[in-house]
């Protein structure tokens, strides 16, 4: 058998990508490593619901911003308060596209990673 365990995304600065998380996604860290040297950091943050994780990577020696190619790549998140959330993200400012046709919109994390939000449907 073959589950999904979790996805990466590499930051720079990881105390502001762990509160863009907590307060946008309401997401919580789950388990940590870091490498003996101090030379890199993994937080992995859960939702309480799943088992799915999402994986931030820190390394110390990091300056640049990372290559996020095209941008075509993005997480998903599903949620029965998608008008509550919509009015946060828009408050915080990182909604980054609207789709009202598809009833679907993104936001963008400090590093330029989008995120959909998709609503519950019945």
């Amino acid at each position: 058998m073959l589950q999904f365990n979790h996805f990466n995304f590499n930051v720079l600065d990881l105390d502001r990508s762990l509160a863009f998380y907590r307060q946008a996604l309401e997401l919580e860290a789950v388990e940590e490593k870091t490498a003996a040297d101090g030379s890199f950091k993994l937080v992995y943050l859960g939702d309480g619901e799943t088992g799915f994780r999402l994986e931030l990577t820190w390394l110390r020696d990091r300056t640049e911003p990372y290559d996020l190619g095209e941008g075509e790549f993005h997480l998903a998140f599903l949620t029965d308060r998608f008008d509550e959330l919509l009015a946060r993200h828009r408050a915080m400012g990182c909604v980054c596209f609207e789709n009202p046709d598809m009833g679907i919109y993104f936001i963008e994390d400090p590093d330029g990673y989008w995120i959909e939000i998709v609503p519950e449907r019945a």
